[in-house]
C-alpha cells in the first residue's frame, strides 16, 4: 500500500501542490475507509487487489479533475458536503463567511443564501445555530438537488428550504419576505481570467465569471439587499481580493456601508483558539445605514471598526488586520478611541 501511494504521489507532483495528500485520499476512498484509519492500519496491506480502481482515480486526478469530484464530497466547516460538477467546491477560505455570520447575526436568524450551490454556507450556519432557519436559492436545479441531499444528510431538512430562483429575474424574491442574514458567494472572477485547470475545466462557469471586471453580479445583488434585509439585518458577501473599493462604492449608493477585511480563519475545535491572516479573497460585511446617522472615519484610516450608533446596530466596518475584528466593536452610542487607536465619531 505504501509503495502504491508513494508512486502515485510522484506522478501527481506535476499536477497538484498536495500530491501526497491527494494520493492518500484517493487510496482511502478505494479502500472505503478514512485516511487516518488507512494510515494507522492499512499501510502494509497488499495494494494489488485495489490497483485498477486506484489507477483510474490517479489518472483522472493527473488530468486535473478535482479530488472533491473524485471522492464525491468536500469537508467544509468540519462537515461533509456532497459536491458535483453542478456546484462550486466549498473551500476553506469561505469559512470566514460563516465565522462573520455567526459573530454578527442573531442566534434565531432567518437566513437567505443567494447562490447556495451545495448549500455549504447556509447549512454550516444552521448547524451552528439550532434556532435559525433559512432558504437557499440557486438558478441551477442540479445544484439545488445537491443542496437538498446535504441538508437531509446533516439532519437540517426541517430548517432549510431550497428554491430555484435567479437574482437576475424580476420579482424572484417577492414572496420570500425579509431576512436577518443574507449570505452570498457570487460569481466574481473576471471574464478571461486565467484559472487553474482544476477550476476552469471542472467547476461551473456560471458560478465563477461575472463580466470583464468581475462585478456584474454585485451590480445585480447589492441594490436588492435593502428590500431583503430586515431592520438590523446583516449581509455577508465574498468578494475578490481587489474588489473591495468597487463593491463598497456600489453599496454606498443605496445606503449600505461596507468594508473589506482580510480573510481570516479560526482553527477548528480542538486546536488553539486564534485568528490567522490568509492570502485569499476578502469578505464584505454590509449593514443598512442607520437612518439619519452619520459615521465619520479619519482620512486614510485603515482600522477594523464596527460602530453602533444609538441603537441602530453596526453601520460600518473599515478594513485592516483581522486580529482586531472581534475586538473593535463599540457599545450602543459609544464614540471615541477604539482598541486600534483610531478615533471614530458618530453623529446625527
Amino acid at each position: 500500500m505504501a509503495a502504491a501511494i508513494r508512486a502515485a504521489a510522484e506522478r501527481l507532483g506535476a499536477t497538484s501542490d498536495t500530491a501526497r495528500l491527494d494520493a492518500e485520499l484517493l487510496m482511502a476512498h478505494v479502500l472505503e475507509t478514512s485516511r487516518s484509519q488507512m494510515l494507522l492500519t492499512r499501510m502494509r496491506d497488499d495494494a494489488a487487489p485495489h490497483a485498477a480502481a486506484f489507477a483510474r482515480l490517479v489518472n483522472r486526478r493527473a488530468a486535473h479533475e478535482p479530488v472533491a469530484h473524485l471522492l464525491g464530497e468536500q469537508e467544509f466547516y468540519g462537515l461533509p458536503f456532497a459536491v458535483s460538477p453542478a456546484t462550486l467546491i466549498p473551500r476553506g477560505d469561505s469559512e470566514t463567511i460563516v465565522e462573520a455570520a455567526l459573530e454578527h447575526a442573531a442566534a434565531d436568524a432567518r437566513v437567505l443564501d443567494m447562490g447556495t450551490g451545495s448549500g455549504a454556507l447556509l447549512l454550516a450556519f444552521l448547524h451552528e445555530r439550532p434556532s435559525a432557519t433559512g432558504i437557499g436559492i440557486d438558478a441551477s436545479a442540479q445544484a439545488l438537488a445537491v443542496a437538498q441531499r446535504n441538508s437531509a444528510a446533516l439532519g437540517l431538512a426541517q430548517r432549510a428550504q431550497f428554491r430555484e430562483a435567479s437574482w437576475l429575474d424580476s420579482g424572484w424574491a417577492d414572496a420570500l419576505g425579509r431576512f436577518d442574514l443574507v449570505l452570498c458567494n457570487p460569481p466574481y472572477v473576471e471574464t478571461g481570467a486565467r484559472l487553474d485547470p482544476d477550476v476552469r475545466d471542472y467547476e461551473p462557469a456560471s458560478a465563477l465569471f461575472a463580466g470583464p471586471e468581475g462585478l456584474d453580479d454585485y451590480r445585480a445583488i447589492i441594490p436588492q439587499l435593502g428590500k431583503l434585509l430586515a431592520p438590523g439585518g446583516v449581509a455577508v458577501l465574498e468578494i475578490g481580493a481587489a474588489q473591495g473599493q468597487a463593491v463598497r462604492a456600489l453599496a454606498s449608493r443605496i445606503g449600505l456601508y461596507g468594508g473589506a477585511a482580510p480573510r481570516y480563519r479560526r482553527t477548528r475545535p480542538g486546536a488553539d483558539s486564534h485568528l490567522g491572516l490568509g492570502k485569499a479573497d476578502s469578505t464584505l460585511y454590509l449593514w443598512p445605514q442607520a437612518s439619519g446617522a452619520r459615521v465619520t472615519l479619519p482620512t486614510g484610516s485603515s482600522s477594523d471598526i464596527a460602530v453602533t450608533v444609538r441603537g441602530f446596530g453596526p453601520v460600518y466596518l473599515a478594513q485592516n488586520g483581522a486580529r482586531e475584528l472581534r475586538q473593535a466593536q463599540s457599545r450602543k452610542g459609544s464614540r471615541g478611541h477604539m482598541r486600534t487607536g483610531c478615533k471614530v465619531r458618530a453623529a446625527h
